[in-house]
């Protein structure tokens, strides 16, 4: 072993030993996807189990919070949907923005073939769900097959490793980031209570306040912190769903960075020097005074360099992917599988979601894509099929997260929303077992 490695290896500390497994899994892409699934699974059993009641009865606990005349009281279950939800929503809310300022929404030609993929994935399924409910109660549930859930699709598409081309991890990230964008629209517009008018106006008001901060050049999180909880108050007290406030709050974070490159390299590089200049024995364990005094001034550079948004999507991340996602799932995963559940399998609504989701998504994204590339506003993107998009559109048909959660808006605590759940479960298995089917032909030929 070379001297440089046995210093390493001399530095290593017993914890980063203990956890470097947890690490190395934390790392992979598809670990949100294996997380979520565990935790699904997790649901299904306990609401199945001699324990049910204690599922049930954990959801619907009174959790209340609050200062003096100001309280809320929810239920557990509205503080996942209604507040942990928004979290999750904030991080698409950045997402979205990242792409349309720097990523791959970010120019017409980009954008065409991901977007048409994306309305086609959204119209067919919608479209599909409607003829089957149409005239019914069941028919509100329209949106249900139109979303696709990035951390499971993605997740999937990780597990066929570097056997699948960039191009195509990218056109589903950017698909996926688009689907979003439009259910936050969807959710907005059509799933929407009744309206308080000064609620939404004090939302407003914040929402102001919030983009003159953007103005003013303030950086700090814990502002936008303060008055995104404010913001988040105002739109549930609306009636317009209050995860529509973190989207909104993701609009407003600060994209520019203080220091360009250059500037960063430079006052780097000097500060560098001076941390050299200014260091005693070559063996010191800890930075003299002047040193640390030079490290602070790193650290303030480092942060200068970095866009706000950028740095919260980095820290909000693991919080969605391996907590907020997880207790999401265990929280409305939880569907009791007996005789009526097999009988929901006669349901339009049931039958509606599996047939937009399995059917619609992959119809609905191959159509598109192939109008937009024939007409040539779009063209494929490097190395990849159509066999390869066409088994991606199958992967697109994993809605579960986005689709749980709205329909969870459509129909509240009724019976169809037990039978869209067992649509959104079944469809979800059915469409990423074949996706990854169908990638592996397609790559393999």
């Amino acid at each position: 072993m070379s001297e440089r490695g046995t210093i390493e290896k001399s530095r290593t500390r017993p914890i980063e030993v203990i956890l470097s497994p947890l690490q190395r899994f934390l790392r992979l892409q598809a670990a949100g996807g294996v997380l979520l699934l565990v935790c699904t699974v997790l649901a299904l059993a306990w609401a199945n189990s001699p324990f049910a009641g204690s599922y049930q009865s954990l959801w619907h606990i009174q959790c209340t919070i609050g200062f003096g005349t100001f309280q809320l009281s929810k239920p557990l279950l509205l503080w996942v949907n209604d507040g942990l939800m928004a979290v999750f929503f904030l991080t698409v809310g950045l997402e979205i923005k990242r792409e349309i300022l720097v990523g791959e929404l970010s120019s017409l030609r980009q954008a065409t073939l991901p977007i048409a993929a994306a309305l086609g994935g959204m119209v067919v399924p919608a479209a599909l769900y409607t003829a089957l409910n149409w005239g019914s109660t069941g028919a509100n549930g329209w949106g249900i097959p139109m979303a696709t859930d990035i951390a499971f699709a993605l997740g999937v598409l990780a597990l066929m490793g570097s056997k699948v081309p960039v191009g195509l991890k990218v056109f589903l990230a950017a698909l996926a980031i688009a689907d979003d964008l439009g259910a936050v629209l969807v959710i907005a517009i059509f799933y929407t209570d009744d309206i308080s008018a000064m609620s939404l106006g004090v939302g407003g008001l914040v929402l102001g306040v919030l983009m003159l901060s953007n103005m003013l050049g303030i950086r700090h999180p814990a502002v936008y912190a303060i008055l995104g909880f404010f913001l988040w108050v105002a739109f549930l007290k609306s009636g317009v769903h209050a995860t529509i406030a973190g989207v909104l709050l993701a609009g407003t974070i600060p994209v520019r960075t203080v220091l360009n490159c250059r500037e960063y390299v430079n006052n780097s590089r000097r500060l560098l020097d001076e941390f050299e200049r200014a260091g005693g024995a070559v063996d010191e364990k800890i930075p003299n005074e002047r040193q640390f005094s030079i490290i602070q001034s790193l650290e303030a550079a480092s942060e200068l360099a970095q866009a706000p948004l950028q740095r919260l999507e980095h820290a909000l991340h693991p919080w969605v992917a391996f907590f907020i996602m997880p207790v999401f799932a265990v929280a409305n995963a939880g569907v009791v599988l007996d005789s009526t559940a097999l009988a929901s399998f006669r349901e339009p609504v049931t039958l509606g979601v599996i047939l937009g989701l399995v059917i619609g998504k992959p119809l609905g994204i191959v159509a598109a894509s192939w109008m937009a590339v024939r007409l040539g506003a779009a063209a494929l993107p490097t190395s990849v099929s159509w066999k390869q998009l066409h088994a991606t559109g199958w992967l697109a048909g994993i809605g579960f997260t986005m689709s749980l959660f709205i329909a969870g808006l459509a129909f509240g605590e009724s019976a169809q929303l037990e039978q869209a759940k067992i649509g959104i479960i079944a469809a979800s298995t059915v469409a990423g077992l074949s996706g990854l089917f169908l990638l592996r032909r397609a790559t393999a030929s």
